[in-house]
């Protein structure tokens, strides 16, 4: 089969890999109909994140099912999926309460030997390791495109606002409008923000995110920290979301959020990062990170999104062939594509 595999920063390619075979009761093979660039996956491109050369990428996926283990109940064989970007277990001390992203045992599509290497879902084919917790059947009239978001990005953004403590009525900031961060400001105005101000430099996101509910603020053109203050009688706002995974950005959110309001990173970070203590400790703020609980509230999304309380589409700006993933990639590194979505 077809897989794209990472070969060395800012190389990816197409290459012939066996087809995966079950290797346990609880596994599934899905025919991979869609998968997606993700900006996690920019990370690997760039370097950033630590994986083997040849090793297959990729953790967005929406297929069908081709096989199942003796174990798997909650899909079958010809049943249209979508999948979680990681695994669970579903019965350490993490996950029985609930914690599936911390699972002892997780395993992350595409990420190589450092998260448990788990071959990557921009293939014609992939393995689902603990396929009744990580899978879920595609609602009927859910397209392909939408439901793709559901098993990360979407699910990330909405995981973001959940853990931010956002309640209705508050004022957000989102710094960063890639697909996460514009998932975050929708998902933000879904569960009641009164305003969400929405922060970047490309004036095309920017567009998306006001199309989405948000209030577009550009980062070079305009004074932000003089917008919150006028949005929120100066205040800060009560929760901020970074989006991007930069130590210049959670300096940002610092600054803008209000005495014992919240921040949320979702952005990744892989490398330390200088914080402001003296600040942080002065304002009482309170600050989460880390990867986003996606497989706890992939069914709260799958609702949202069948309902059209939340609805990523306009994210998707380009559609290219498995065989294109090396195009891809570029477009995508040059920041000409929100999402791109790959078919077989």
């Amino acid at each position: 089969m077809r897989a794209v595999t990472f070969q060395s920063p800012g190389v990816v390619s197409v290459e012939e890999r066996p087809e995966p075979e079950l290797l346990d009761g609880e596994d599934a093979i899905v025919r991979v109909d869609v998968s997606g660039v993700c900006g996690s996956d920019l990370h690997i491109y760039h370097g950033r994140v630590q994986i083997e050369p040849g090793f297959t990428i990729g953790h967005e996926y929406v297929g069908t099912v081709l096989a199942v283990g003796d174990a798997v109940t909650r899909v079958a064989v010809g049943d249209r999926v979508l999948g979680c970007f990681m695994t669970a277990c579903g019965t350490c001390f993490f996950c029985r309460r609930g914690l599936y992203h911390r699972c002892e045992h997780s395993r992350t599509f595409g990420h190589g030997a450092a998260l448990g290497s788990l071959q990557g879902t921009q293939a014609d084919m992939t393995l689902v390791p603990h396929a009744n917790l990580v899978l879920r059947r595609v609602p009927d009239g859910l397209s392909d495109d939408v439901a793709l978001f559901a098993g990360d990005v979407m699910g990330t953004g909405f995981h973001a606002v959940v853990e931010s403590e956002l309640r209705p009525g508050d004022v957000a900031a989102v710094l960063g409008l890639g697909p996460v961060g514009l998932c975050a400001v929708q998902a933000a105005r879904a569960v009641g923000a009164a305003r969400v101000l929405a922060i970047d430099s490309v004036p095309e996101r920017l567009a998306v995110a006001e199309s989405l509910g948000g209030e577009p603020v550009h980062l070079e053109e305009q004074d932000v920290r003089q917008v919150v203050r006028d949005a929120t009688e100066g205040r800060g706002v009560d929760v901020c979301i970074d989006a991007v995974g930069d130590p210049k950005v959670l300096d940002s959110a610092i600054r803008l959020t209000r005495a014992c309001g919240n921040i949320q990173c979702v952005g990744v970070y892989a490398e330390r990062a200088e914080v402001h203590m003296g600040l942080f400790w002065l304002k009482t703020l309170t600050l989460r990170g880390g990867q986003a609980n996606v497989i706890g509230h992939i069914d709260r999304v799958l609702a949202l999104l069948s309902a059209g309380v939340l609805d990523p589409s306009a994210l998707v700006t380009h559609h290219m062939k498995l065989d294109e993933a090396p195009e891809a990639y570029a477009v995508f590194d040059r920041r000409e594509a929100l999402k791109i979505v790959l078919t077989p």
